[in-house]
């Protein structure tokens, strides 16, 4: 493993602090701990709160029939229980164990569906619920299945009778009391606050004393106030944890109001951050922009969370807290990625593309980062997190934020950030019918002794993007002629974007039914080269990027443009 002396103390302080973690988990998860998990069972389940997560009946008879499509992976039981068969998949594993396909059950809404759906509960506590291990008892998947048991009680209770509607409420009850435990030992970040999302649904969904509701009110509130930053964003810097966040708050919120109980000021004012936020990821077709983990988004999905958007107007343009920029007329959005790299705890997902930005035209996406292939192999990660994955510039073939390859270090935490941008000031150049921001970074620096400046402007009622990058020594000098210089800019393109040349040989982007786009800089000739889009609906796609290759002490400054040019199709291939 190579690591940058400066990162390798903050690295091993994580890892020290993980498997002092994981010593402490294990502890509370053995024998000696277990009593303190027994105690009284509650009688019944007070209120079912909402789900806002897409739902499927057809999943739903996909199950009953033994076949689990899960975290994009599809497994036949051939008529045995999930929960007794050994699948390599963990993605597919956390996904069955967190029980959030329930929902499928109670969109289908028949006796048949909530048969299946109590035999299923029960095959569960028979397998799983006396034994706190594996990957059924992470707390983060004991989370999402505490939520989902009581989302969708309604439909597991259907018709139940009382030795199952006991040995339910039993089971939930020692969960509760498991997660509650566990909770101080979780690591920082998203997972950690949807474990206390999910004790404020227990103590509000079952009898519980006044001051367990307090207690699991004044915990959620610290975490939010601690990972929802006053933009909206997440401390992740990842737009896929404020969606997945706000699909749990909002019903959270709805069900502080069923049960009559004020809900605490940090919950309403984070969902009035976070649904300004979501929407300034949006481009207009709906979909979320692919930075830091976003992967493939369904715009039905996000349609269901930003219903509760009352918060009505323009989106924002600037996100300083979150570290982006948004530009946005004409039917032209433009976003950039202009933040820090996140704490190391939390960059998991973290990719390095500081600077980069995707553009898009109406309903039609041009310019995009390369974005993840949520439920791929893993071998292919650390290709959509590098720098040549996105559309900004690269020094040397190399990328501005450095990760962790060992497997010993990412067993436990994950493949964290372990080097990136520190400061990156960014300025908003916003002037009658222009919008625009200059921004650079340092991630750069303590390799190659260059910053990195981009500078992007959007004008005449979004038919112009122009842009400027600008490779730099401290206090602005030049480059020096060093070998060590090259600048590769890259501009991916969406696969369902074409690319020909024109009459004067200059590249056109053009898709049907959508404006063509032409892209110059200057005296310089752009090459075309093969890409590849993780993030496509169907999984990774072929595509293609422009590339701009030079040196850095020979143009110390790039300018390039994309020009509409108002006539739709294209005449062939290049």
């Amino acid at each position: 493993m190579s690591i940058a002396a400066g990162n390798t103390t903050g690295l091993w302080a994580l890892v020290a602090k993980e498997l002092w973690r994981k010593t402490r988990r294990r502890l509370r998860a053995g024998p000696v701990y277990r009593w303190r998990y027994t105690g009284r069972t509650p009688e019944r389940v007070l209120i079912a709160p909402p789900d806002l997560r897409l739902a499927d009946q057809q999943v739903a008879l996909e199950i009953y029939y033994g076949r689990y499509p899960l975290s994009g992976h599809l497994v036949e039981t051939g008529g045995k229980s999930p929960f007794q068969i050994e699948v390599p998949n963990r993605g597919w594993q956390k996904s069955l164990h967190g029980f959030r396909w329930l929902r499928h059950m109670r969109a289908a809404n028949t006796e048949l569906a909530a048969a299946n759906a109590r035999a299923l509960v029960s095959d569960w506590i028979a397998t799983h619920g006396g034994r706190i291990s594996g990957v059924a008892w992470e707390p983060a998947t004991s989370g999402k299945r505490i939520i989902a048991w009581l989302q969708h009680s309604s439909v597991v209770l259907q018709g139940a009778e009382f030795p199952f509607y006991r040995a339910f409420l039993k089971s939930l009850a020692l969960q509760i009391r498991y997660l509650r435990s566990m909770a101080r030992e979780m690591p920082d970040g998203e997972e950690r606050l949807r474990t206390r999302i999910a004790l404020a649904f227990a103590a509000l969904s079952l009898p519980a004393p006044q001051a367990a509701l307090r207690t699991a009110t004044r915990h959620l509130a610290d975490e939010l106030n601690r990972q929802v930053l006053a933009d909206g964003g997440h401390i992740s810097r990842n737009p896929m944890a404020v969606l997945e966040l706000l699909a749990d708050l909002l019903p959270l919120r709805q069900t502080y109001a069923n049960q009559a109980e004020t809900p605490p000021e940090a919950l309403i004012g984070a969902i009035d951050r976070m649904l300004p936020a979501l929407r300034f990821f949006r481009h207009q077709d709906g979909t979320i922009a692919r930075f830091n983990g976003m992967g493939v988004t369904i715009p039905d999905r996000i349609a269901a969370i930003m219903r509760h958007d009352d918060t009505a107007g323009a989106s924002l343009l600037h996100a300083p807290h979150s570290g982006y920029e948004r530009l946005s007329m004409g039917g032209t959005t433009v976003i950039a990625d202009t933040g820090t790299a996140p704490p190391s705890e939390v960059s998991e997902a973290a990719h390095a593309g500081c600077l980069s930005f995707e553009m898009s035209s109406g309903r039609q996406h041009f310019i995009v980062n390369a974005g993840i292939d949520a439920y791929g192999a893993e071998e292919f990660r650390p290709l959509a997190r590098a720098t040549a994955a996105h559309s900004t510039a690269s020094l040397n073939d190399t990328s501005s934020a450095r990760f962790s390859h060992s497997p010993r270090v990412n067993g436990l935490l994950g493949s964290p950030l372990i080097g990136g941008p520190r400061h990156v000031p960014s300025e908003r150049t916003d002037s009658k019918g222009t919008q625009g921001f200059v921004a650079s970074h340092d991630g750069y620096v303590a390799r190659f002794g260059l910053y990195h400046e981009r500078e992007m402007a959007l004008a005449a009622d979004g038919d112009i993007l122009t842009g400027i990058d600008r490779f730099l020594r401290s206090r602005g000098a030049p480059p020096l002629d060093n070998g060590r210089d090259l600048v590769t800019i890259r501009f991916h393109i969406h696969p369902d974007i074409e690319l020909f040349h024109d009459d004067k040989d200059r590249l056109v982007l053009a898709a049907p039914h959508a404006d063509n786009w032409l892209f110059t800089a200057g005296e310089m000739t752009p090459t075309v080269e093969e890409s590849i889009f993780f993030a496509g609906l169907g999984g990774p796609r072929h595509s293609r990027q422009i590339v701009l290759s030079y040196k850095a002490s020979q143009f110390p400054e790039m300018h390039w443009q994309f020009t509409r040019t108002h006539s739709a199709g294209y005449p062939q291939n290049n």
